[in-house]
């Protein structure tokens, strides 16, 4: 199915330049990466791939992820001076570049995020007027734009798990827009991304992370 494009994906969000797929979607991808790691990160790997591998650094994306990191927005002045506040803020990271990657949308970042005892990757793509795909999340498809409430799941694979996961979504009055459901095998663990419409109540997030078949329960709100 082809993707729709709004009004605000030709024009794009209010950014600090100079291009919305280098600054803007960088900057969302980074700020949707640190909440699904739960923290700023102590230490961030940072792989920029293909036309990302070669324009990084002049278009100013590694400032841009280094932003996002920090949880600046968009329009924020900060991003200019991004590695001075990285410096202060006591977060190492590293820059690698992959100019070859022929399975990877064009503009793909992969942050591997640290933060104590916890670790994250994240695959990102910048797709243009700060429009972003989040593809994995740690392994698992993903497949979420960030542009609505997402609940991230990890349980186990068994029968009818979806079908009572949604209908507990339902009982909170939330109506489900996309969901991604991929597992490492039959009978291992799976992984529901569901984008809503709106938030859950914190309830409904407890009730369904005390289930004993579910490992970890993560929820990702609209990242601007």
């Amino acid at each position: 199915m082809a993707e729709r494009s709004s009004v605000f994906d030709m024009i794009g969000p209010v950014m600090i330049g100079p291009s919305s797929s280098h600054t803007a979607g960088v900057v969302r991808i980074a700020r949707a990466a640190i909440r699904i790691l739960g923290a700023q990160p102590e230490h961030a790997e940072i792989t920029f791939y293909n036309s990302f591998a070669r324009t990084y650094e002049g278009h100013g994306s590694d400032r841009a992820i280094l932003a996002g990191l920090l949880d600046f927005h968009t329009d924020d002045k900060r991003i200019k001076t991004a590695f001075e506040h990285a410096e202060e803020a006591g977060m190492a990271y590293e820059f690698k570049s992959v100019g070859n990657a022929s399975t990877m949308h064009p503009n793909t970042i992969k942050l591997r995020l640290k933060a104590q005892d916890n670790v994250v990757e994240v695959i990102g793509e910048s797709r243009g007027g700060g429009v972003i795909r989040i593809a994995e999340v740690n392994g698992f498809s993903a497949n979420f734009s960030a542009n609505l409430h997402t609940l991230i799941i990890l349980a186990d694979d068994r029968p009818g798990s979806i079908a009572f996961i949604s209908n507990i979504l339902s009982h909170d009055n939330c109506n489900i827009a996309n969901m991604t459901v991929s597992r490492r095998g039959k009978s291992d663990l799976a992984c529901q991304v569901i984008e809503m419409d709106s938030p859950l109540r914190p309830l409904t997030t407890q009730y369904i992370d005390s289930l004993s078949w579910v490992k970890h329960i993560l929820y990702v709100p609209i990242i601007e």
